[in-house]
């Protein structure tokens, strides 16, 4: 299912849906004061900024991004950087729940004809973990499977805010090749409801689960974006150095716990939680700032150098990346306008100066910030 651009209808109606979810989870009180401060914004600062530098700007001093950009993608990019920067998680994960995101995916779909998805999915639910399958067609068996964790600073973010995203690579995937192609989308639990070490250990239930249910790790691909990928980045790492057996013993063999996946696929992976390279570009919706903070809510406060579990960038043991690496390779997508840009960088060169044929593999984007490929397959052409 590949749903057209996202409109300024969408946006309407998404605003619709929005609004009695904020009075529910956020209040009236806390929701107004923050529509009270972004009036400014909204009413002459965006329009100032965007015309100017959209209209008023010789071409050669714009950002590539604003060179690239449709204006209606240019004006959302916009309204998103000042969200993330200036309005409170409390009041961001509200716009990203399951609440909001699903009635507005269906409105999307009927809006393009479309009544029933044409890819299966379901949710799923243990003692350990949580998530979202979709899966083309459930009575057949699975011939790829992606595991996917999203972004949202560890604070913001849920798999129905990426549903249109995942449909949208399971057909692709079905459209490439696959018979029965599947993923599934980790639902771990935000910031501050709990912090490190749950959302790696929801992960590495999460991976047990889908190496139940598909049962060849040759067919798993490893998957994430920003905070997401650092999540996952974590779980590599930790499969990667276990050796222990069901009692939690070593083993003699030292055969590992959790069987490799055949590859693994970063979008903007967020892979080191604080560095002095994270800098704010006029691209990027990302702000360094704001993101040290979230990196120490979910540190507890505590962003360890020496503890590549919580900061994968810091590792810098070629042998412990070598085994991390699954047999297929691991590859990053990432745009030169981000934040994270230098970081993610500095890892794939790493990787590949270890000798490790499994090494980071990088695209950059020339003229693309954060996510870019969640945002471009709705609101492009």
């Amino acid at each position: 299912m590949i749903l057209g651009p996202v409109s300024y209808l969408d946006c309407l109606v998404f605003c619709v849906f929005l609004a009695p979810q904020l009075l529910i989870h956020v209040g009236l009180v806390e929701t107004l004061g923050v529509v009270f401060q972004c009036l400014p914004f909204l009413v002459y600062k965006q329009p100032k900024s965007f015309i100017y530098e959209r209209y008023f700007t010789d071409r050669s001093q714009q950002t590539p991004f604003v060179q690239g950009a449709a204006p209606f993608e240019d004006f959302v990019v916009r309204c998103v950087r000042y969200a993330f920067a200036n309005i409170p998680p409390k009041v961001g994960r509200v716009f990203f729940s399951r609440h909001v995101a699903l009635p507005f995916l269906r409105f999307r779909m009927l809006r393009h004809g479309i009544v029933r998805s044409p890819v299966h999915w379901h949710e799923y639910e243990d003692d350990r973990c949580r998530g979202v399958w979709l899966i083309k067609d459930p009575s057949r068996p699975i011939d790829v499977c992606v595991y996917y964790a999203h972004g949202g600073g560890f604070s913001m973010g849920s798999p129905y805010f990426y549903l249109e995203f995942l449909l949208t690579w399971v057909t692709l995937l079905a459209q490439s090749g696959y018979r029965n192609p599947a993923i599934f989308a980790l639902e771990y639990t935000l910031v501050p409801d709990d912090s490190f070490p749950t959302q790696l250990h929801q992960a590495i239930a999460g991976y047990q689960h889908v190496l139940t249910t598909v049962r060849d790790a040759s067919k798993i691909c490893v998957s994430g974006d920003s905070a997401g990928g650092t999540i996952m980045l974590s779980l590599l790492l930790h499969r990667a150095n276990m050796k222990h057996d069901a009692n939690n013993q070593v083993n003699e063999t030292g055969d590992w716990r959790l069987e490799r996946p055949r590859m693994a696929a970063f979008i903007s992976p967020w892979t080191t939680l604080i560095s002095p390279r994270h800098r704010n570009t006029p691209s990027d919706y990302l702000d360094a700032e704001k993101l040290h903070q979230y990196a120490l809510d979910y540190a507890n406060g505590k962003v360890e150098a020496d503890d590549p579990l919580i900061s994968p960038g810091n590792c810098r043991d070629a042998k412990w990346w070598k085994r991390a690496c699954p047999s297929g390779g691991l590859y990053v997508a990432y745009g030169k306008e981000e934040v994270f840009a230098s970081e993610v960088e500095d890892l794939s060169n790493f990787g590949r100066h270890t000798g490790s044929k499994r090494a980071a593999e990088p695209r950059k984007e020339e003229s693309m910030h954060g996510p870019w490929p969640l945002y471009s397959c709705a609101l492009r052409q």
